[in-house]
C-alpha cells in the first residue's frame, strides 16, 4: 500500500457511555498525497478486543469528537486490540473486520514510537474529589473497579459497582460508605455527566449502607481480609 507517514492520533468514546472507545490514527503517503484515517472501535466491557475498523477521508475526524493523543499509544492499543481478539474464540466482531485488519495492523505498526499497553489517564486527569471525610480512599475503590477502561461508565456498571463489587470486595469505613455517593457523582459529572447515568447513582445510592452491613453479600476475599484486621 506504500510508504506512510503518521500526522496525529486520537482518542476517545465512540458512545455516550463509553461501551465502545474509538482509536484514531491519521497518515499521508511519502508523496503527500491521499490522506486518510484509519479508525478502529475497541469494545470495553469484553476486556478490550477490536471489533471493527474502517479507512476513511479525514473529514470523516469531524463528525467524531474525539481528543488528540500520542500516537505511539494509539498505535499500540490498536495492536494490543487486535492481539486480544486473536486470543478470544467466537468474539463477536462485525463482518467488515477481517477485511480491514491487514491494513490497520500494518498502519499502526507504522507508527513510531509504539507504547504497548499503555496505561489509560483519564484517572489521574480527576481532580474535583468531593471536600469530605474519606473521599478519597472512596475514590480509590473507584478507580480500583473501573481498572484500565474508565471511559466506560454507564448506568449498568454504576449499578454493579454500587449494589454488588461494593458490599462483595470492599471493606471500608462509614465516613467512606458515606462518601462514596459523591465521589460517584463528582466522576460521574467528569466522565460525560450523562442523565441516565446520574440518574442510576440516585437510584442505587441510598441503598449502599445497608448492602455494605449485609454480611451475607461479602465475597471469600473480603471475609478472609476482615479476619486478618
Amino acid at each position: 500500500m506504500g510508504q506512510v507517514t503518521c500526522e496525529g492520533a486520537w482518542y476517545g468514546k465512540a458512545d455516550p457511555f463509553g461501551e465502545q472507545t474509538l482509536a484514531v490514527l491519521s497518515f499521508r503517503y511519502a508523496n503527500g498525497k491521499e490522506p486518510h484515517i484509519l479508525v478502529v472501535g475497541i469494545d470495553q466491557p469484553n476486556g478490550g478486543l477490536a471489533v471493527d475498523a474502517v479507512v476513511e477521508e479525514v473529514k470523516f475526524l469531524d463528525d467524531l469528537g474525539l481528543s488528540p493523543a500520542e500516537p505511539g499509544v494509539v498505535a499500540g492499543r490498536v495492536l494490543d486490540a487486535f492481539e486480544l481478539g486473536d486470543r478470544i474464540m467466537g468474539a463477536q466482531v462485525a463482518d467488515t473486520l477481517a477485511a480491514v485488519r491487514p491494513l490497520a495492523i500494518a498502519r499502526a505498526l507504522a507508527v513510531p514510537g509504539l507504547v504497548r499497553q499503555a496505561p489509560d489517564g483519564t484517572m489521574a486527569d480527576f481532580h474535583d474529589l468531593p471536600d469530605v471525610p474519606g473521599a478519597r480512599e472512596a475514590f480509590e475503590k473507584l478507580a480500583e473497579f473501573v481498572g484500565e477502561r474508565p471511559l466506560w461508565w454507564s448506568p449498568a456498571r454504576v449499578s454493579q459497582f454500587l449494589t454488588s463489587w461494593l458490599p462483595r470486595e470492599a471493606i471500608l469505613s462509614d465516613p467512606v460508605v458515606a462518601a462514596m455517593p459523591e465521589v460517584v457523582r463528582a466522576w460521574s459529572r467528569f466522565n460525560g455527566a450523562h442523565p441516565a447515568v446520574l440518574h442510576q447513582i440516585d437510584v442505587d445510592a441510598p441503598r449502599l449502607p445497608a448492602l455494605m452491613a449485609d454480611e451475607s453479600l461479602a465475597g471469600l476475599g473480603k471475609r478472609i481480609a476482615r479476619q486478618h484486621l
